[in-house]
Parts: structure tokens; C-alpha cells; sequence
């Protein structure tokens, strides 16, 4: 019997994965809560939302893409086995320096920085305000 609403062949690959990495189904401790987001009442009233948690490393996973709670448990699973096998194999700092940069690139700018670009700004208006002036039609 199919523990999740997916293909023999895919279940079969996941619990191989999990046996791998050494991750027990025991170890897992799994929530269901009502997703967020789109949806309306069908998202108001089923708990969709699959809240998975690894209790030996501490590292959980939320996964709501699924309308369906057994894909979205499938998911959490294979969402949480690719975080511990980043983490045995090293990968996370690679990950982490992923992160850090999108932060960095959304972070507000400082206001010497803000004053700087709309120094530049009114640099580049005032050239094109000479350019438009330089142009004589003679008749």
C-alpha cells in the first residue's frame, strides 16, 4: 500500500534515499496545518500544509505546493533529505553564501548612497538638458 498518492517506483526511490542518509521514518515528527495563501474556502478548510520536522539535526521543512496533504507530504520529504544531505555533504555553506547574497542585494540602501545616485541622476539630466539646448534650426 502507498503511503503517499504518488507511483510505486518514486515511494520506492524516496524510502531508498531516506535509508541512505539514515533518516527513519521514526525520527520524523509530521504536522498538519491549513495552508496559506490562494485558495479560498477549500484552503480555509483542510489542513493541506505539511510542517515536517527531523528531531535528531532539528531542521524542519513547511511545504504547501500541493492542493493534495499526500504530495505535499511527499514533498516535505524529499525537501528535508536534500537539506541533510547538504549539510553531510558540505553544501550548505554554498547555500548559505546563496542566501547572504540575495540579502545583501535587497538590503536599503545607506543615505550617503541614495544621495550619491541622485547626484549621478541630476549629472546625467543636466547633459541632456545642454544637448537639447545646442540644437539650432536655421531657416
Amino acid at each position: 500500500m502507498s503511503l503517499f498518492s504518488i507511483s510505486e517506483n518514486k515511494e520506492k526511490a524516496l524510502l531508498e534515499r531516506m535509508e541512505k542518509l539514515g533518516v527513519k521514518e521514526e525520527d520524523l515528527r509530521e504536522t498538519f496545518v491549513r495552508s496559506s495563501g490562494s485558495g479560498g474556502q477549500k484552503v480555509n478548510k483542510t489542513s493541506s500544509c505539511v510542517y515536517l520536522v527531523h528531531v535528531p539535526t532539528g531542521l524542519s521543512v513547511k511545504c504547501q505546493q500541493e492542493r493534495s496533504q499526500a504530495m505535499n507530504r511527499f514533498i516535505a520529504r524529499r525537501l528535508l533529505l536534500d537539506r541533510i544531505e547538504r549539510i553531510k555533504k558540505g553544501r550548505a555553506s554554498a547555500e548559505r553564501k546563496r542566501i547572504e547574497k540575495i540579502k545583501r542585494q535587497k538590503r536599503r540602501r545607506s543615505k550617503k548612497a541614495r544621495e550619491k545616485v541622485l547626484q549621478m541622476k541630476h549629472a546625467q539630466s543636466e547633459k541632456k538638458a545642454l544637448r537639447s539646448k545646442n540644437i539650432t534650426i536655421d531657416e
